[in-house]
């Protein structure tokens, strides 16, 4: 079965959710595709073109052995076809099909760009596997390593590429020319591919002095130009597209509507960038991933600005500051941030090997760029990034307050962290009582009102199990992002929010915190509650105390006394954790660093227990690491009913490190 997000149905749903001005917007643009159906715009020729925009010298000499090792590691398996996106192993990448989905062996149709379904995977087949490799991070690598050591078969091998792309997706046929994200990526891409390879004697030719590459770079700007992802979709696609196109109108400003483009996509990258960053710093979509992605965006182009000596408003500048604090705050002592809402693997800008951490990457640079504050956590990882964007941008110390401590409320966004501290074996609890998700529909939220996340010295103990998958696989697609799929308690079967496909919600619940103190060291506390089941309230209390390593959290059902109402609670327990219950009682053991690590868990006894583990009909007892990827993990279900105000009860105690073998 495919779900195809573009039928009538859908789009009414999703029509419902717009506002006025928002559908007059999107008319406008399907006026516009049919005229450039018959009448494609042209470029205008383009001469003396000059490419300003380089590294400054000594950049390069700034990366580490380490960072420079695993970069030239990565380029060496690209440069032998070998790439993986989303759990699938492609080893084709030496002379890639643009248009071939590797996981299904179809081939998207060939046409007019605006008429390709590209949401039915029956005929286009997975449709962000062909996406993936058509943003061209991998390039910039290649780009970073024929930079790094002068090795011209790596310049060969992306000038190779990026003549076949060309060549292969002229202006508006096919899937490359649908989805503004793609484009917006592809233009920075480009940009740092041109930078990288400026010392490479080929390079303008490549670029400056190709007509090919000059149309294909005009036209992804005009594209951008004409079609912005506009009112319910304004959320991380919009800073996208104009972090794209700022970012090539100041690096590649030869055409004649450059100082336009440049001036438009940066009055709608300080607009976006405030409207999807809370005042704390935190991204508006609850989705920490795209946190990440706005994060890298909006470094990207202010590398630009800086650069091309384009000023900016102060305003970019600090919301960059606050999500780089924000990030500081939320991590882990592995400087893992929450797992919260949609994760799709996406990055703004790639120069680096695998195995870089991307979360110490963003720390290091906020470091190089606005400086720690002394409760940031330490960031000992190196990456080929962070040097190459500090020699860019120009480091500035705003004026504004940062936090004098680190923070553990954030009121705007709903999200507490409680923690008990410890060198070696912290406890990490996020409590989620925030917004169910950005703008009307909410596209990347999950149905996880007061859901709760656990890890025990960066392991996950409670986890958020992920998103696994957007299209073309409804029922996993709709496990991943539901009640039951998360650690919270769900009523009579139903979710908290009302889906109406996989990037809508018709009906969100509403959280609100009731009380937010948390403490390091003696005990947090947290309670909230949302209304997303009508009759009732679902309120949840967590306390933490640091003491005796113990967290407690009491579910509460309020509601008119009436019929009973099924109750299903659910705890997802992460990969590592092994699990043994019996009756209400779970025992968990793990290892960390060959260490053996354990834990109770005590669940409300008014619940008969089961666990569920890799089950498919219908899911239940999964994680997914990353996009595409998912592994078997245990779930305790807990199954009974509620009748008035009833509490249910769940006490998590973890055992001391060299602790006896007894009960904690």
């Amino acid at each position: 079965m495919t779900v195809n997000s573009g039928s009538p149905g859908w789009y009414l749903r999703r029509l419902s959710r717009m506002r006025p001005a928002e559908v007059g917007g999107r008319v406008g643009d399907a006026v516009r595709r049919r005229r450039w159906r018959s009448a494609r715009p042209d470029g205008p020729s383009v001469s003396d073109a000059l490419f300003t925009a380089v590294l400054p010298a000594g950049a390069l000499a700034a990366v580490s052995p380490d960072a420079a090792k695993r970069l030239l590691a990565e380029a060496d398996r690209l440069m032998v076809g070998h790439v993986e996106y989303f759990g699938v192993v492609r080893d084709d990448l030496a002379d890639p099909d643009w248009w071939c989905d590797p996981k299904t062996g179809r081939r998207a149709p060939w046409g007019y760009a605006f008429d390709v379904p590209y949401r039915n995977e029956d005929v286009v087949g997975d449709i962000k596997q062909i996406w993936e490799l058509s943003r061209h991070q991998y390039l910039t690598v290649l780009s970073a390593a024929y930079a790094i050591t002068g090795d011209e078969r790596y310049a060969e091998r992306v000038a190779e590429h990026l003549r076949s792309w060309w060549a292969a997706n002229p202006p508006l046929r096919g899937v490359h020319w649908i989805s503004g994200i793609e484009l917006g990526i592809r233009l920075l891409s480009w940009v740092w591919i041109r930078r990288l390879l400026d010392g490479w004697p080929g390079a303008a030719a490549l670029f400056e002095d190709n007509p090919v590459a000059l149309k294909q770079i005009w036209h992804h700007q005009r594209w951008l130009a004409a079609f912005p992802s506009r009112g319910s979709s304004a959320n991380n696609h919009v800073i996208a597209e104009a972090a794209g196109q700022f970012a090539a109108a100041c690096a590649f400003g030869w055409f004649p509507s450059s100082a336009r483009w440049r001036a438009d996509a940066l009055r709608s990258l300080e607009r976006q960038l405030r409207a999807n960053t809370f005042g704390s710093g935190l991204n508006r979509e609850l989705a920490t991933e795209y946190h990440g992605l706005v994060l890298e965006l909006g470094l990207a182009a202010l590398a630009e600005a800086d650069a091309a000596d384009v000023p900016v408003p102060a305003s970019i500048r600090l919301v960059l500051l606050r999500m780089t604090d924000a990030l500081a705050a939320v991590v882990d002592n592995r400087l893992r941030p929450p797992r919260q809402g949609d994760a799709d693997d996406g990055h703004g800008l790639i120069v680096d090997g695998v195995g870089t951490d991307r979360w110490a990457s963003l720390l290091a640079t906020g470091d190089a760029l606005f400086g720690r504050l002394d409760w940031w956590p330490a960031v000992t990882g190196t990456d080929v990034r962070t040097p190459l964007l500090a020699a860019l941008i120009k480091p500035t110390r705003p004026s504004v307050m940062r936090p004098v401590s680190r923070p553990a409320h954030f009121a705007d966004a709903g999200m507490t962290i409680l923690r008990g501290l410890r060198e070696t074996d912290e406890i990490w609890c996020r409590c989620d009582g925030g917004p169910h998700g950005f703008l009307s529909i909410a596209a990347h939220a999950h149905a996880d009102a007061l859901s709760v996340e656990v890890r025990h010295d960066g392991v996950d103990v409670l986890a958020d199990p992920g998103t696994y998958c957007y299209h073309g696989q409804p029922e996993w697609r709709r496990y991943f992002r539901s009640t039951l799929g998360h650690n919270t308690l769900q009523l009579d079967g139903d979710d908290q929010s009302v889906s109406g496909g996989p990037f809508l919600w018709t009906r969100q619940a509403r959280s609100r915190v009731l009380v937010a103190d948390p403490s390091d060291e003696g005990v947090g506390r947290w309670c909230a509650e949302h209304d997303g089941y009508r009759r009732s309230v679902h309120r949840r209390r967590v306390e933490l105390t640091a003491a005796s390593r113990e967290l407690k959290v009491v579910d509460e059902v309020r509601g008119p006394h009436g019929p009973r109402r099924a109750v299903r609670l659910a705890f997802h327990l992460g990969p590592a954790i092994a699990a043994d219950l019996v009756a209400d009682r779970a025992e968990l053991t793990w290892t960390r660093d060959g260490e053996d690590r354990s834990a109770m868990l005590d669940l409300p006894g008014q619940l008969s227990w089961r666990a569920h583990r890799g089950e498919s009909d219908p899911p239940l007892g999964w994680y997914s690491a990353g996009f595409g990827r998912r592994e078997p993990a245990t779930t305790l279900v807990g199954t009974g009913f509620a009748d008035g105000a009833q509490m249910f009860t769940t006490v998590l105690r973890f055992r001391d490190q060299g602790a006896s073998d007894e009960s904690p």
